[in-house]
């Protein structure tokens, strides 16, 4: 069986690196991916070029998106962008991999970064490096000049965080750009954390000493949901400064250690006194618990999940008023002065084309999308996603049709997005290999498994071998 699935997985890769040889005509370089090479003419705007975009918005974001593209096309006539929603994230990175082995694949492509370490077997994706360090100059159609790459105030503007983000495939090359990012954030119920007194957690044994407090209010309520036990594992780690994953070296898989193994007991008594439960644990999003009315059994007062998903965490309203105010904080931390929180949300990545004139004309259109500080704020308004660059703060519709609105009803999208701005400096990525998204599956199904089963005085021993059983997967999918 063993001997199969390694099979498969040489199988895949040897297909797809076979269908970038057919249609790109470029080798494997030894396994480094080898720099886009910009052509002798540079970027030719009076030569017709078409690029394919493939994505998963909504009707309501590609309005968006058409608008800009004609603003982009007053610039450069020359470029026809085609785009085409594709289902879901999962879907976008389906289809792709199966047009990587037939040539077929877009130009531009949604892209979560296990999607890219995949389509990175092929060697199918353009490394940015040299088009962002270009210093060529082109003149638009509007008799403007602009450089082809990115300016350093370009890219100081961005939220290192998310910038940061295509670096993380052990190569250290860009692979990615960011377009809209969303983080977690703790929704909690203000209207009863102030008319109990109750301190807005920052820390996890502040959260503790909250559910206690609330336990004690209200005994047949669960006072915290969290939503992704992935994202918790894997936010432990960061804030503890404890091994996760490598993309680099023989021991890719590096969880199994006493420092995690201890967080994870943690949380499991937790869990067992009733303080906290999850998405796959209560069998639906806990949004669905926070909302519930406070006189419902099972009820929650606090909820850690996605800052784009904010209206999901507004409860109905009653009467035309909402039954209760939702604040928005920073998830706790181990060392407050210290932040760290998830990176989440789509990026941007180009793939390779015989033709340079397309690679260089979809970075163009890439660097329009996440450098304009209009469409981010358009885009971030319209899809309650965090905009990737700090200028948008100060764009005066934003902030003044936007931002200054926040509350916790109407506006808690605005608010959302502005408790993700303000913690700007504290967004950190994982490493990302084929693989990574076994890994981010196994600390979940880890999590779970921790939590929630009957082990008595034997619970050390067999988070233990929890542990052990979840690395032992992760190499074994992985072929090792």
């Amino acid at each position: 069986m063993k001997t199969q699935r390694i099979l498969v997985s040489l199988l895949l890769a040897v297909t797809m690196l076979l269908g970038v040889f057919a249609f790109a005509g470029c080798g494997s370089n030894g396994g480094v991916a080898a720099d886009f090479v910009i052509s002798e003419g540079g970027f030719d705007t009076s030569k017709p070029v078409t690029i394919t975009f493939y994505h998963t918005m909504g009707a309501n974001l590609r309005d968006v998106l058409d608008r800009y593209i004609v603003k982009f096309n007053e610039l450069y006539p020359n470029i026809t962008v085609q785009h085409e929603q594709v289902g879901g994230y999962d879907d976008v990175r389906d289809q792709i991999k199966t047009e990587i082995t037939v040539g077929n694949q877009p130009n531009i492509a949604y892209c979560y970064p296990d999607h890219v370490a995949l389509y990175n077997l092929a060697q199918a994706v353009t490394t940015l490096d040299t088009l962002i360090a270009s210093d060529l100059e082109i003149t638009r159609a509007d008799g403007s000049k602009d450089i082809l790459g990115l300016t350093d105030e370009q890219i100081a503007d961005f939220i290192k965080g998310y910038y940061e983000e295509g670096k993380q495939f052990g190569d250290g090359k860009m692979y990615t750009m960011p377009l809209s990012k969303s983080t977690e954030v703790l929704y909690y119920n203000k209207t009863f954390f102030d008319k109990h007194g109750i301190k807005v957690p920052t820390t996890w044994d502040e959260l503790e000493a909250v559910c206690k407090q609330i336990k004690e209010i209200d005994p047949d309520s669960i006072p915290l949901g969290y939503d992704s036990e992935s994202n918790w594992f894997i936010t432990m780690c960061e804030q503890s400064g404890s091994a996760y994953t490598s993309a680099t070296g023989d021991d890719l898989f590096l969880f199994d250690n006493e420092t995690n193994r201890a967080f994870v007991a943690r949380f499991r008594d937790w869990y067992q006194k009733g303080y906290v439960t999850t998405q796959e644990l209560s069998g639906g999003y806990t949004s669905e618990l926070f909302t519930k009315a406070e006189s419902e059994a099972g009820n929650s007062y606090m909820s850690i999940g996605s800052s784009a998903g904010a209206t999901h965490q507004r409860p109905d309203k009653v009467n035309e008023s909402y039954p209760f105010e939702v604040g928005i904080a920073t998830i706790p931390q181990l060392n407050a002065d210290a932040p760290k929180v998830i990176s989440q949300g789509p990026s941007l990545c180009i793939f390779k084309k015989n033709d340079p004139q397309e690679v260089m004309a979809s970075w163009l259109f890439v660097k329009y999308l996440c450098t304009t500080v209009e469409f981010q704020a358009e885009f971030s308004m319209a899809s309650g996603y965090v905009p990737v660059i700090k200028s948008v703060g100060d764009n005066e519709i934003y902030k003044g049709s936007f931002l200054d609105l926040a509350d916790g009803g109407d506006y808690i999208s605005a608010l959302s997005a502005k408790i993700c701005l303000e913690q700007e400096k504290a967004y950190y990525t994982s490493p990302a290999f084929n693989g990574s998204s076994t890994a981010r599956d196994q600390v979940g199904l880890l999590m779970q498994k921790c939590l929630s089963s009957d082990w008595g005085a034997d619970a050390e021993a067999q988070i233990k071998k929890a542990f052990e059983d979840a690395v032992a997967e992760c190499k074994y999918q992985a072929g090792n």
